[in-house]
């Protein structure tokens, strides 16, 4: 059954490529959705797939790739609707 998560990870997260090591992991997992840097500092990321996928991404947060320092994980579950067609980074 697929669902939901939006993470939002707190630290030493931008300029450590969180977000080409996110795209990378979610691709192995099996996973669709984004993750894109917030104006706050925070990595943003929107994720869908099987329950086991999500939590190995979710696990893998809380450390990162080599140069980040993470500090906190927000983590929310939902729903997944299928609107997403793989695995994207966000520029916005």
């Amino acid at each position: 059954m697929s669902k939901r998560i939006t993470l939002k990870i707190y630290g030493r997260v931008q300029m450590v490529f969180f977000r080409d090591s996110t795209r990378r992991r979610a691709k192995r997992f099996g996973l669709s959705g984004w993750v894109k840097n917030e104006k706050d500092g925070t990595v943003k990321i929107m994720a869908e797939g099987d329950e086991r996928g999500l939590k190995e991404l979710i696990n893998w947060c809380y450390n990162g790739p080599m140069l980040a320092r993470v500090e906190k994980v927000d983590t929310e579950w939902g729903e997944s609707t299928g609107e997403f067609k793989g695995f994207k980074i966000r520029y916005e």
